[in-house]
């Protein structure tokens, strides 16, 4: 079973994303805050993904996935953003720190499921 860590300031994005992974068959490990998802990360924490909000106080997505890339184990792991925003110059800037996908918010189930199969190759 392949696990996926959510991080995202809304608790609500939360349950509702993990709720979709997990009724499709994926574990999920979540986060309310790129802090939070960044000491989990250093403390080796094991998942197959990682999708983050792109907004949040504190670290923002940008940074956190800046974060994450330096740390050895992490270093390929897939990383998608979901997020409202929709601006190329947006996507260029995470794609550029390292994240391997892009989905805009409000974003169906199919949506969501698909991109993960593409990532999770």
């Amino acid at each position: 079973m392949k696990t996926i860590f959510l991080v995202d300031d809304s608790a609500t994005i939360l349950l509702s994303i993990s709720n979709i992974l997990g009724k499709a068959g994926y574990a999920t490990e979540k986060a309310g805050s790129g802090e939070e998802a960044l000491k989990k990360f250093q403390a080796g924490v094991k998942v197959d993904l990682l999708i983050t909000d792109l907004n949040m106080p504190g670290i923002n997505g940008i940074e956190l996935i800046k974060e994450v890339r330096k740390l050895p184990a992490y270093k390929f792991i897939p990383i998608l953003f979901l997020t409202t925003e929709s601006q190329q110059s947006r996507k260029l800037e995470a794609k550029a720190a390292g994240a391997s996908g892009w989905i805009v918010k409000p974003a169906t189930a199919d949506e969501l499921l698909n991109t993960i199969k593409l990532v999770l190759r």
